[in-house]
This record gives structure tokens, C-alpha cells and sequence, in this order.
């Protein structure tokens, strides 16, 4: 049992949460194109990011809070 490697739970909801976030992905995605010609270093897409793993945390909490109880 000592030898067992303990697995992440968060990684593995995190991957099946994915799906159910497409929408703020493609809008992370479609903003990194857009400013993909940004030279000057103003331009980012910090918040489009943020709200994609927003949506992932959000699926995530209540499933990770069940198998911890």
C-alpha cells in the first residue's frame, strides 16, 4: 500500500470538466489570435483566460468536495 502513487483527483475532473467549458475556450483562443500581431505588448487576454478556468473550477468544486467528505 506504501508503494501506491496517489493520484491528483483535481487533474482527473479537470479533464473531464474541459468539455463543459468549450465556450470560454474558444473565446480564450479567438482573443490569443486576435492579438497574436500585438508588437507592443499592451494587448492581452488575461481575462478570457481566467474565465475559462473559472467555468472548470466551478464544475470541478463540487465534485472534489464530495469525494473528500
Amino acid at each position: 500500500m506504501a508503494d501506491e502513487e496517489v493520484v491528483d483527483q483535481k487533474k482527473c475532473l479537470e479533464e473531464s470538466c474541459k468539455p463543459k467549458c468549450v465556450k470560454s475556450l474558444l473565446e480564450y483562443q479567438a482573443c490569443v489570435k486576435r492579438i497574436e500581431s500585438d508588437e507592443t505588448g499592451h494587448k492581452h487576454c488575461t481575462g478570457q483566460y481566467f474565465d475559462y478556468w473559472h467555468c472548470i473550477d466551478n464544475c470541478v468544486a463540487p465534485k472534489l468536495l464530495a469525494k473528500l467528505k
